[in-house]
């Protein structure tokens, strides 16, 4: 037997005698606190010889015979909790100290400091509410710091519970993430966007290039996808009268899994009528300066580099420094990897260029798919401060205006900062003949083999066909713009449970 598993038996065995002397914490409902941790420190001056009630686990127990000292933690921090046998009486002092780490308790008593100078709770009362049965990997303290030895990263994102228990600076990531969130939703409201929801389940799943998840609804005899993007039930808002609307919502791609994917994710889609694509910079300028004061505390943020191009110490971005930097893809290309639109002129000689570059192309059939190859190994590295990529080619934006001036580009953008990609916006097609060009092109790519070419969708034209106003729109992956913000190394360190193997694999 391992030795977690003999703790857990002495634990059990804990719970069985309690159980057995009418004291099973389980059967408590309730424990109303009048304050948590954080707030009797802050208020220590006005709470000083008065009576508290806190809540929480015991992540430290010190038997001294008459008298025993526990250290309570709660979401908000740790404190000190003293208690003393001729006090609480023999039983509720034996119960005491029979505490487990990891224990949650509620304690009711005075604040003081004791003669080390320690802020502590003067217990009256101290019951167990729930029992731990599973020792804690809280790891040792030296110094004042908890050294936690919950280190396997896997085991932590499996265990999520116990990642949360253990690290506190994990579940402050969860709470800056609904911070930022929170302050997003504020700021679209406040610019008379309207919040909808729009169906998961969707017989075609478009607006993205990306593979969906496949279901089946048993009374309707009918195969349908989990949705990949919000877009097309959005735009279909805009036609029938909305003029500003948004959604956040769970998107679902079936694709691989990486430090900056997840298979489903949070994703905030925005259109506004009337506006185009330098309108929605703007607005994006404002928005994620917002977003980053929800988090940081100000429009700046720490990134850490990961490919070594701009050192192995962490670069402060600055996003209050507007405007933010406007390149074309092309001129990335030829700024970054040198090479030139001349280069790239059909699809044989960009496949050249590629195998010159070290550029993996085997499932790109159009020169706009290599050219976006070619700008995310070469280009997307340098892009540490917010940057506007305008320009993307016609064949990987099917849902985007044509350039009048160039109609082999699309007025689209995508916004990068820290390296990363923040976010996708067009100046929406409103052309439904145009759109149905598209939609054949994207067809036509899929027959050849383009698993995540755009499926052709009758309704959504037949609404353009009704009529929708010039419109920009844009998309925004909500857990790597967190991932970013905060500096995260890996997207799955801002998703409560992110996607892993069954842990019987």
């Amino acid at each position: 037997m391992s030795e977690e598993s003999e703790q857990r038996q002495v634990r059990l065995a804990k719970l069985e005698s309690l159980r057995a002397r009418g004291a099973d914490p389980f059967q408590i409902e309730r424990y109303p606190r009048s304050h948590v941790v954080a707030d009797i420190i802050a208020h220590e001056e006005d709470l000083r010889d008065s009576t508290v009630t806190a809540a929480g686990r015991v992540t430290s127990v010190r038997l001294m015979g008459k008298a025993s000292f526990l250290d309570l933690t709660d979401e908000t921090g740790r404190i000190q909790i003293y208690v003393r046998r001729n006090e609480l009486g023999d039983e509720q002092y034996e119960r005491v100290t029979d505490l487990d780490i990891g224990d949650i308790v509620g304690v009711t008593g005075i604040v003081f400091r004791t003669r080390t100078g320690e802020l502590t709770i003067h217990a009256s009362e101290c019951i167990l509410l729930a029992k731990c049965l599973r020792p804690l990997p809280l790891g040792k303290e030296h110094d004042g710091i908890r050294h936690a030895a919950l280190s396997d990263v896997e085991l932590r994102h499996r265990q999520r519970y116990l990642d949360f228990i253990v690290h506190p600076e994990a579940r402050e990531l969860i709470v800056k993430r609904s911070r930022m969130v929170r302050e997003i939703r504020s700021f679209l409201d406040a610019r008379g966007y309207v919040e909808v929801e729009t169906p998961v389940l969707q017989s075609v799943a478009g607006g993205a290039a990306a593979r969906p998840f496949v279901t089946h609804h048993n009374a309707l005899d009918l195969d349908l996808k989990l949705r990949i993007s919000l877009e097309l039930p959005l735009k279909r808002m805009i036609v029938g009268g909305f003029p500003r609307v948004y959604e956040i919502g769970r998107v679902f791609r079936n694709e691989g899994i990486s430090p900056r994917h997840n298979p489903e994710f949070t994703l905030l889609e925005l259109y506004e009528a009337y506006s185009n694509l330098e309108d929605i910079m703007e607005l994006v300028e404002e928005m994620y300066i917002a977003a980053c004061m929800a988090v940081t505390g100000s429009s700046r943020f720490v990134a850490m580099p990961q490919d070594g191009r701009h050192g192995d110490g962490p670069v402060e971005v600055d996003l209050a420094r507007r405007p933010w930097r406007r390149l074309s893809m092309l001129d990335g290309l030829a700024q970054y990897a040198g090479v030139t639109r001349d280069d790239l002129s059909t699809l044989d000689a960009a496949k050249a260029v590629c195998v010159r570059l070290d550029v993996d192309t085997e499932k790109d059939t159009s020169v706009g798919g290599i050219i976006e190859k070619i700008h995310e190994k070469y280009v997307q590295p340098h892009l540490m401060e917010p940057t506007f990529i305008t320009d993307f080619p016609l064949e990987t934006s099917p849902l985007a205006k044509r350039r009048p001036d160039d109609p082999t580009l699309t007025r689209r953008f995508e916004v990068y900062m820290a390296g990363q990609e923040l976010g996708n916006a067009f100046s929406e097609i409103n052309d439904p003949l145009d759109q149905r060009s598209r939609f054949e092109d994207q067809v036509r790519r899929r027959v050849a083999g383009d698993e995540e070419a755009h499926p052709m969708d009758e309704d959504f034209i037949r609404a353009l066909e009704y009529g929708m106003p010039p419109t920009g729109g844009l998309g925004v992956g909500i857990d790597r713009l967190i991932m970013v913000l905060t500096g995260s190394p890996s997207i799955r360190e801002v998703i409560a449970f992110p996607l892993l193997r069954p842990e019987h694999s």
